[in-house]
């Protein structure tokens, strides 16, 4: 770093340090302006001349003034402009007092408002100059009286444009600001949006595997002694459930790893395409299912399509754990017009322990439903749930067959 950005920074660092130096600066070049005649016999010319003790002295005042003109603009720029009032009146020659009232003006115009330096502005510089060239010794027309109307005039320009140039400035930072507030916010919208939509993957894969393997377990358990063919039969059920459990928790878990780390499976999320296999776990479970679809081959996104998995899923695994052992299911997808409907039905009434047919535990403590309301909500769909009348429960889900991504696209395209 150079000596003059070193004492820069000291000065910016100390604003008084820096009010003193310019006073000091100001008042050295009254002092040497003094010593100016530019009325000599062959122009302006340098004369060893000593100015009055009022000239000395105002100039002292208005200097002293400066040193104070952060904290009290305002009343730096009266006094500043009363010492040049005196001397334009009494000084002969006349002294450059006006320059302390110039700085003065400066520093009002780069603090304040435009209006309040459009209406200072004009005011000192009327009564200066007024009083340069109606009361002064020298003719109305002379050149000193019209350097005031000018130099004033340049303060006050000069001081507004610094403090444009300051509000330009700030504005770029507030906004650079913003920007980074709203990218940090948007990051941690993702990061818990993301953490949301792996805690209902999570749900889904567990719940759905885990009722199969109790279910199957206790199959076995049951039939162990008197049929132990069916008992290996649901034992080899229990293993497959198991497995899919376990790759589908790897699929899910491998989205948290670090670079570096071993790669993740990369078999595709699930989708309508596997609803078959589906609802084939749940027959080998004893559930009921029936299936009619009528989407005519839809491609659904990749959003869209693992909604609607999920939403069958969880609300056949509600069946199975909820509805009792004698209960039948219905699963419906249709397309109508540009949305998918998916709809399960179900004719329980009841767990064997009394629980409710309410597609949730008894104790309250279940997340399917809001999961699953989360997942249509999250697509911008609609999820509608409730009891049938004459018993049993309902799961209807009415999601849009293009996402919002994909349409954002096709306005692109037509744009």
């Amino acid at each position: 770093m150079s000596t003059l950005a070193r004492a820069r920074c000291t000065l910016g660092a100390h604003p008084s340090a820096l009010d003193t130096a310019l006073a000091t600066a100001v008042l050295v070049c009254m002092l040497a302006g003094s010593f100016v005649d530019p009325h000599g016999p062959e122009g302006v010319s340098w004369e060893l001349r000593t100015p009055d003790a009022l000239s000395l002295a105002l100039m002292a005042v208005g200097a002293a003034a400066l040193a104070f003109r952060r904290r009290e603009p305002m009343a730096v720029l009266a006094v500043t402009g009363c010492a040049s009032v005196v001397e334009s009146v009494t000084g002969e020659p006349r002294a450059p007092v006006v320059m302390c009232a110039v700085v003065a003006l400066f520093t009002v115009a780069a603090s304040a408002d435009r209006t309040t330096t459009w209406r200072v502005g004009l005011l000192t510089m009327t009564v200066l100059t007024g009083a340069a060239m109606l009361a002064g010794p020298l003719p109305w027309y002379a050149q000193e009286n019209l350097a005031v109307f000018a130099w004033t005039g340049i303060g006050a320009t000069a001081g507004d444009a610094v403090r444009s140039h300051r509000a330009f400035v700030q504005a770029i930072r507030d906004r650079a600001e913003k920007a980074e507030r709203t990218r940090e916010e948007e990051a941690r919208r993702r990061v818990a949006e993301e953490r949301l939509r792996i805690a209902r993957d999570l749900h889904d894969v567990v719940a759905h595997h885990i009722a199969l393997v109790n279910v199957q377990a206790g199959v076995a358990s049951h039939v162990m002694d008197k049929r132990p063919d069916q008992a290996k039969a649901a034992l080899a059920h229990v293993r497959q459930a198991s497995r899919s459990a376990l790759d589908e928790l790897r699929a899910t878990v491998g989205l948290l790893r670090q670079s570096g780390d071993p790669e993740a499976p990369t078999e595709p999320a699930p989708g309508l395409a596997r609803l078959g296999e589906l609802v084939g776990t749940f027959h080998h479970a004893g559930l009921h299912v029936e299936v009619a679809r009528a989407d005519q081959g839809t491609e659904l996104p990749a959003a869209v399509d693992l909604a609607a998995y999920r939403i069958i899923q969880e609300a056949l695994t509600n069946v199975r754990k909820h509805a009792g052992e004698r209960a039948k299911a219905e699963v419906s997808v249709v397309r109508v017009g540009p949305n998918i409907e998916v709809t399960v039905l179900d004719d329980g009434t009841g767990t064997d322990d009394g629980a409710p047919s309410d597609g949730a535990p008894s104790d309250g403590g279940g997340h399917g439903l809001l999961g699953m309301r989360e997942r249509v909500t999250a697509v911008r769909g609609t999820l509608t749930t409730g009891p049938r009348y004459g018993g049993g429960f309902r799961v209807h889900a009415i999601l849009p067959v293009r996402s919002r991504t994909d349409a954002a696209d096709a306005v692109e395209d037509l744009v």
